[in-house]
């Protein structure tokens, strides 16, 4: 599969939320703070997990036949499943 560049900066940007959350931590920031910034990149992976499946799925089904599609279907829904 090929990750086009909006996904691509959507995990840079969760690079750098996570480099921000460890900078916080080295300079000893309240725990309600870092907890909050985890909770943005939980969302943000959640987010992006979303579009990948969902970018493949479309992807895949446009390249399969009628009766393939049900079992894609399932696939997508247990990858996302499974993502949490």
């Amino acid at each position: 599969m090929k990750y086009d560049t909006k996904t691509k900066n959507r995990v840079k940007r969760i690079e750098g939320q996570i480099r921000g959350i460890l900078r916080m931590m080295e300079e000893g920031k309240d725990c309600k703070e870092v907890v909050t910034q985890l909770s943005a990149v939980r969302s943000a992976v959640d987010r992006t997990i979303g579009v990948i499946v969902s970018n493949n799925l479309i992807e895949c089904m446009n390249k399969s036949k009628a009766e393939e599609m049900d079992e894609l279907v399932q696939e997508a829904i247990n990858l996302i499943v499974k993502s949490r």
